[in-house]
């Protein structure tokens, strides 16, 4: 059976409040540990068909020890997905039976987070661009129903195409993070 949150489904408004919960939470039970706590992908961006999955960019001094921020992501009904393959996040995931949810923590300032948070804000300050990423989400979502990996592997050009153009508006503006959601 396929996922239902694999399909995309038109923006939603109470996004923005079910991330400002989360957030809250999250900037509550770590503390200082998170230096900043942002609402990324898709459904951080006003107007964007998305899969219906909030996902949560935590930025930290330092990914290790993961001790400084697992006990507490945990208390508050998080679990650490330690088989991630991407070395430059840690990766945790909503409790069994809640709603589906994504939190990625990076280091301050890393490549990954800076990403993120360009997409993001670029996809914000373009609407045209959001449109011609959700198009291509779409294709891929029909051409890939069934398989999730080579989805998000599939997505991969348009999202370098559109971060080409992210990144000489980032020159153009002089672009740089904006204070962090909490």
């Amino acid at each position: 059976m396929t996922d239902h949150t694999f399909y995309l489904v038109p923006y939603d408004p109470d996004w923005k409040r079910e991330f400002a919960e989360l957030g809250a939470r999250i900037k509550h039970a770590l503390g200082d540990t998170a230096l900043r706590v942002d609402h990324i992908g898709s459904t951080s961006v006003a107007g964007l068909a998305a899969k219906p999955i909030i996902d949560v960019q935590v930025s930290v001094a330092s990914l290790e020890p993961v001790e400084l921020y697992k006990p507490q992501m945990e208390a508050i009904g998080f679990i650490h997905r330690a088989d991630n393959e991407e070395l430059t996040k840690r990766y945790f995931r909503e409790s069994p039976g809640e709603k589906r949810v994504h939190i990625h923590i990076r280091e301050k300032g890393s490549f990954g987070e800076q990403f993120a948070l360009l997409f993001r804000d670029y996809l914000r300050e373009h609407p045209d661009e959001g449109q011609i990423y959700a198009a291509e989400k779409q294709r891929l979502m029909l051409l890939y129903p069934n398989e999730r990996q080579k989805y998000v592997e599939e997505k991969e050009p348009v999202i370098w195409e559109i971060m080409r153009r992210a990144s000489r508006w980032s020159q153009r503006v002089g672009w740089k993070p904006g204070p962090a959601d909490y």
